[in-house]
């Protein structure tokens, strides 16, 4: 049975990324921006509001190439 993804809070999910290897680059207003070599693009993060959306959770995985497994196995290891 497939988990659901639902949304979490921003700090949540900049730990589950922090765990995949991506590092904070810089802040710009509301915007979180993070890296991580060989990926290509940036992953941007808002900290406003408080809880991510379930849309912008799935873009920053997808742009990070991570697989909906990866994202639970982090996330029940950064809870």
């Amino acid at each position: 049975m497939s988990r659901k993804i639902t949304p979490i809070s921003y700090t949540l999910l900049l730990k589950i990324f922090e765990a995949d290897g991506f590092s904070i680059v810089r802040i710009k207003g509301d915007h979180i921006i993070m890296t991580k070599p060989g990926v290509k693009r940036p992953l941007v993060i808002k900290n406003s509001p408080k809880r991510v959306p379930v849309t912008h959770i799935r873009t920053n995985m997808k742009t990070a190439e991570m697989s909906r497994e990866r994202y639970f196995q982090l996330l029940e290891k950064v809870k």
